[in-house]
Formats: structure tokens, sequence, C-alpha cells
């Protein structure tokens, strides 16, 4: 396996639909950054957030998840209550290829105020927008920036494809669209 330059991922990008919309140069000024990077690439948070709330005292259980313990916000700064988190998605819209997996990482601006951000590996074959979890590790109420840098993914290639992708084997996130909330 060896991780991709930001050639590469241009030209994935381009020729095969990799990452909508693509951002050819990395964008800074005033802004928390997107777009390329050495190796890899920066996506954004969409302005659509589900900040989790305890009004109903419900238990988080992954197999009986309670949809009433979120509420929905859309806007150009979400704020999550101390010690809380929200869910997101990315603005781009991600397209694996057979032979490639993705590791998604926080941006270091975020880590440093407290924010985490939580992800799983972007599986070859696997495509849809990614569904970001933030945590407010602080005790004070943290700002997210719809529209601008949230995270990172490096790609790494395999020089042979995989047996079975995440699309063979029909995954329950394939071709998620929006916040997706857990599946059982």
């Amino acid at each position: 396996m060896t991780i991709k330059s930001d050639f590469w991922i241009e030209k994935m990008a381009r020729e095969h639909g990799m990452i909508e919309p693509y951002v050819d140069k990395q964008k800074r000024e005033g802004v928390i950054s997107f777009g390329p990077s050495s190796y890899g690439y920066d996506i954004r948070v969409a302005d659509e957030f589900k900040i989790f709330h305890n009004a109903h005292a419900t238990i988080v259980d992954p197999k009986d998840f309670d949809h009433n313990s979120f509420i929905e916000f859309k806007g150009d700064i979400c704020t999550i209550p101390p010690n809380s988190f929200a869910l997101a998605r990315s603005v781009e819209y991600i397209r694996m290829p057979r032979n490639v997996t993705g590791v998604v990482l926080g941006k270091s601006t975020y880590a440093r105020c407290g924010i985490v951000t939580n992800f799983t590996p972007l599986e070859a074959g696997w495509e849809g927008h990614i569904t970001i979890e933030i945590s407010n590790t602080t005790p004070l109420p943290a700002r997210i920036y719809a529209n601008e840098g949230i995270a990172q993914i490096l790609f790494f290639e395999s020089d042979e494809e995989c047996k079975t992708s995440y699309a063979d084997r029909a995954g329950k996130y394939q071709g998620q669209k929006g916040i997706t909330l857990p599946k059982l």
C-alpha cells in the first residue's frame, strides 16, 4: 500500500469523480482550510447538524437508536453544548475505488480547542457523504463553522483490487446522503 499524493488525488477526482465537489487549490484565508494537501484532501462540514440532547433521558443504544435524541439545526455556525456532540456530514460526496481505502483524521485547529472528530475508515468500493461525529470535550459551548475544513482524508492505494468491496457486500451505509444515523 502506498499513500497517494495531491497529483493522484486531483486526477482521481477529475477523471473518476472520487471527490465531488472537488476544490483544486487549498482555501485558507479567513477559513479553516479545505481542499488538497500534500498527501490528502481536507473535507468540509456541511451546514446540516443533528445536535445531541438529553431532554428525553433516553439511553444511547446503537441497536435501538432513539431518533428523538437530536435537535436538527441548519446554519453557518453550529454551537455544540459542553460535553456533548453533534452529527454532521461532509460537503463532499466520496467514491472510493476498489483498490483504495481512506483514513479520515480531524483537523488540528479543532483538536487544539478540545473538539474531537470521529470517523470510520472509507473502505474500498464505498461511496457517499461522510457522516461526522463532532464531540465537544470542553466544559464550554463550542462553535463549528459550516462549509469550512473539518478533517483530512489520507488515501492508500493497493497494487491489487480487494476480493470483496464494501459495494460487493452491500454495506448498510453504501450511497448514504445527508447525515446517516446508526443502522443495524
